[in-house]
This record gives structure tokens, C-alpha cells and sequence, in this order.
């Protein structure tokens, strides 16, 4: 089943086109990475599927519901309750955590269902409880972000992300803001979720993690798709760009 489809997305700050031209589409169960030099577009990609920033213009469709349709004019987006029911679709994990320091781990986790009305405090605290277990933070339910490590700080968002049960992950750099230690440990997570069928879509420079992982991966630069295959088809390009960059990452 196809959960995301993207057709010809393009986004613009000012002067600067970010997105010249992009498209993407994710069946369920599918893990796609998106690599390449800072500055081609691979989080502002992210920033417009997860509807934080506008397309000027392109389609964005969920499992068959349009967020946005472009008709000749510019993006067009659906209604305000369409769009809250098709955010339900997706969760995000930022590279920088975004966590709220002043609620505990628990209410972190719990405040994104009880906010959309998804659920009671009960059964918000029910699912991050569980959420917390699956990623051994459970001890942690209590404490405060100021006392966790960065580790540990990415798998309270990536619970709080699972705590509404997306059809769809996306990650934006997870492992960024983290040393080698704690990136291992956030990998793992992912790795995880990737061996029980999540579908997942990673911004990341991450060679190896994304070739291990990945059933696709897009080489992304100067806003359009310079390359797009198998991991096997990205590592063994012949394109001298594609190369030179892997390379580089992988010295």
C-alpha cells in the first residue's frame, strides 16, 4: 500500500530556491534515506512533508488523502480538519530533540495525544508508559530532560513520536546532536523499528547505517534528485558526484 506520495515539490525562501523539483513515493514497510551535502534541501523536503513549512508548489498525498494538490497555480491545501486528520498520519523526530524542558519525560510523551483530542490523560499515560518500556526509558518516566543524556533525550522523542501511532516516522538527522557512543544507541532504536515493519523516512549522514538499513536511498543536491536507487545501485554509482561524496563521509 502506498502511504506518501510527493509529486514535483518545490519550495522557495525569498530568492533562494531550496526545492527545485522533488518526488517520492513510500509504500507501507518501506525505509528510504535521503543523503547529501548540507544546504541541498534533504530537511526542508521534511519541513514541507510534515507540513511545518508551505510548498509554493507540488502534490502531497497521505494513504490516498490530499494535504495539497497543485493545479497549475501553486500548491493548494486542504481544509484544516482534513489536514488534522492526515497529521495524525505521520510523526517526526528533529535532530535537536524538542523536548519541553519544563514537563517531566511522561508528559512529554503523553501531551501530543491529549492535545489532538486523540486521547484521555489515562490512556495517554497507558500508551507513553509503553512507549517508554519499548525503549527502556521507563525509569526515566519522572526525570526531567535537563537530566538525561542526548541518548536518551532522542528515544523520549521517538517515543513521544510512536505515542500517536504514525503510519509514517520521519527523521531529521537523528543522530546529529549526539557523540559516537549515544549515535549507537539511537541507531539501534531505529534499527529496531525498521526489523518490525516501520516505515520510515531519514535525513541522515549516516553511510553505513543508511546502507545497512535503507530499502532505498535518494542522493539529493543543489534542490533536485541526483541519484536514486538501491543501496547497492547508491554505493556502487558510477556517477563521479555520488562517489566523491560517500567517500568523503566514509573516510
Amino acid at each position: 500500500m502506498e502511504l506518501l506520495r510527493i509529486n514535483h515539490l518545490k519550495k522557495s525562501f525569498g530568492a533562494l530556491s531550496v526545492i527545485k523539483d522533488f518526488s517520492l513515493a513510500v509504500n507501507e514497510g518501506e525505509v528510504v534515506s535521503i543523503i547529501g551535502p548540507s544546504g541541498s534541501g534533504k530537511s526542508t523536503i521534511l519541513r514541507c512533508a510534515t507540513m511545518l513549512e508551505k510548498m509554493d508548489g507540488g502534490d502531497l498525498i497521505y494513504a490516498g488523502k490530499a494535504a495539497a494538490k497543485d493545479e497549475g497555480m501553486g500548491s493548494v491545501y486542504a481544509s484544516k480538519a482534513e489536514l488534522k486528520e492526515i497529521q495524525r498520519t505521520f510523526g517526526l523526530v528533529f535532530q535537536n530533540f524538542n523536548l519541553f524542558p519544563h514537563y517531566s519525560v511522561l508528559r512529554n510523551v503523553m501531551e501530543p495525544p491529549v492535545m489532538t483530542g486523540l486521547m484521555s490523560k489515562e490512556e495517554a499515560k497507558e500508551v507513553a508508559m509503553k512507549r517508554l518500556s519499548q525503549l527502556g526509558l521507563a525509569d526515566k518516566a519522572d526525570a526531567y530532560p535537563y537530566q538525561l543524556s542526548g541518548g536518551q533525550k532522542q528515544r523520549v522523542s521517538i517515543a513521544r513520536a510512536l505515542a500517536l501511532s504514525p503510519k509514517i516516522l520521519f527523521f531529521d538527522e537523528p543522530t546529529s546532536a549526539l557523540d559516537p557512543e549515544l549515535t549507537a544507541e539511537v541507531l539501534k532504536v531505529i534499527k529496531d523499528l525498521a526489523a518490525q515493519k516501520m516505515t520510515m523516512i531519514i535525513v541522515t549522514h549516516e553511510m553505513q547505517f543508511a546502507r545497512e538499513l535503507s530499502d532505498r536511498i535518494i542522493f539529493m543536491e543543489h534542490g533536485i534528485v541526483r541519484a536514486e536507487g538501491s543501496p547497492e545501485d547508491i554505493f556502487c554509482s558510477d556517477d563521479a558526484r555520488v562517489k566523491e561524496f560517500i567517500g568523503k563521509l566514509n573516510a
